[in-house]
């Protein structure tokens, strides 16, 4: 059975073991004036121009060109952001951003994954850069969403260290070219959603099948690269706010049975651990370290643990895990029970997102953190008034908003939200079928209309920065 990330979510964020955390009150005076609010997005999703100006080949190319997009669509135009950025930053603009977290498209700047340099897409990060800047938007640039140069997957990809160079000198590039703008860098997007569903399960690019190990290989070689680049962009701009993101989920055993508890472990511990282990104790957690131990070199622990200044954190529900024998680390999902669903199928769990805080404030020292991915697709439409009436996403923002605030007051460091998305997107394997933005994009048009969850969350932002 295969499964992609979204329909993994819809399975995998069941009720937790633990009680239901209480219903948090949302009040924008807890927050300070000095938070960051504002959206993610990235590269391959909303900048089409896949074939212009240079831009090389990636691991989303092939994988649509193999016919594995499940609506047959791609992102050769997507959003077009590459021809209507200046539209796309005024939208965040009048929403009242403060932060704008993009990714910068590895193959657009370096286009065989290492050597020769592209300047026209040096060229367009500027211009992007120098946007964002005008309007009164910090960039907040992530090297990798995902969008791995083809040469570079045709020597191994993230199964082998070979990566781990080209992506220091990849993250130095970009350091020179932007860093007297841009002081706040992210690494690696996900780092587990690309090897469990990339190398483990075959649903999105490069879609291999390789199982435990290959999971646990790809997640390894990521934390090598996320510290060379680290430390890359470290040596080029030494006050740098420097971070990586990663997608975190509370993970809870279905039951108490001893077989549904080890699955729930071993979920944790390639969901969650292995990256945040690595990075912020070098150390590989305990259940699975056996396994890596043969791919592990003198050093590389070291190399992975940096001390960062911003972590990066995604939220779309919990996982609820069951012993299921034939799965990667022997864990099936459970069944979910939530009373209300997303267009996706996903479980609405905001409280999710308090109780992982907490735990990360609990488990790593209470580093510095902001959510950095958090939203819902909706089946929205254009209503005949001309809007986009979306009152579930609506909800869903207020709620996880309103967790944060939570978590705040109970001493969480939390720096910021981001919402995903700006715009409705290429939303991977499944194409231009699920829209996630608060804009609204017509793929025919390209016409841009802000939704009602847009509007919510600009009289938000307002009342919380004080304007």
């Amino acid at each position: 059975m295969k499964l992609s990330r979204r329909q993994f979510l819809a399975g995998a964020a069941a009720m937790s073991a633990l009680p239901a955390s209480a219903a948090a009150p949302l009040d924008a005076k807890l927050f300070p004036k000095d938070f960051l609010w504002g959206a993610s997005t990235s590269a391959y999703q909303i900048e089409g121009a896949l074939d212009v100006d240079g831009r090389g080949k990636d691991i989303w190319d092939t994988y649509t060109e193999q016919g594995r997009i499940t609506d047959g669509s791609s992102a050769k135009v997507a959003c077009d952001h590459y021809h209507r950025y200046k539209e796309d930053v005024a939208l965040m603009k009048a929403a009242d951003f403060n932060a704008y977290r993009f990714s910068l498209a590895w193959p657009r700047i370096v286009p065989a994954g290492t050597g020769a340099v592209n300047p026209k897409g040096l060229d367009f990060y500027d211009r992007l850069i120098d946007e964002l800047l005008a309007a009164g938007i910090k960039p907040m640039a992530c090297l990798y969403h995902w969008d791995l140069p083809q040469p570079l997957e045709d020597k191994g990809g993230w199964q082998g260290r070979e990566v781990t160079g080209p992506f220091g000198d990849y993250a130095t590039i970009c350091a020179k070219r932007f860093g007297d703008r841009v002081d706040t860098w992210m690494m690696l997007n996900e780092p587990n959603v690309v090897a469990i569903f990339g190398y483990g399960l075959t649903d999105h690019a490069p879609g291999h099948n390789l199982g435990e190990i290959g999971i646990l290989k790809a997640l390894h070689h990521q934390n090598l690269a996320q510290g060379t680049g680290l430390r890359a962009i470290r040596s080029v701009l030494p006050k740098a706010t420097l971070g990586t993101v990663t997608n975190v989920s509370p993970c809870r055993p279905e039951s108490d049975k001893p077989e549904d508890v080890r699955a729930a472990l071993l979920w944790d511990a390639a969901w969650n651990r292995v990256t945040l282990d690595g990075l912020l104790r070098g150390q590989l957690p305990d259940i699975v370290a056996d396994q890596m131990r043969p791919f592990v070199q003198a050093g590389d622990l070291e190399l992975a643990k940096f001390p960062v200044d911003l972590l990066g954190l995604n939220y779309y529900g919990r996982n609820t895990m069951k012993h299921e024998p034939g799965r990667p680390f022997n864990a099936g999902w459970g069944d979910p029970k939530a009373e209300r669903y997303t267009g996706m199928g996903w479980p609405v769990q905001p409280d999710g997102l308090y109780d992982i805080l907490m735990e990360l404030k609990t488990l790593y020292g209470n580093p510095a953190m902001y959510v950095a991915e958090n939203g819902a697709a909706y089946d929205d439409v254009v209503s005949p008034d001309g809007a986009v009436h979306d009152p579930e996403r609506t909800l869903f923002i207020q709620e996880h908003v309103a967790q944060v605030a939570r978590a705040l007051k109970d001493g969480v460091n939390m720096k910021g939200y981001l919402a995903w998305s700006l715009l409705d997107n290429f939303e991977w394997a499944f194409g231009l079928s699920k829209r996630f933005g608060i804009v609204r994009v017509d793929y025919d048009t390209l016409k841009r209309t802000p939704k009602d969850s847009y509007k919510w969350f600009a009289s938000f932002i307002k009342q919380a920065r004080g304007i």
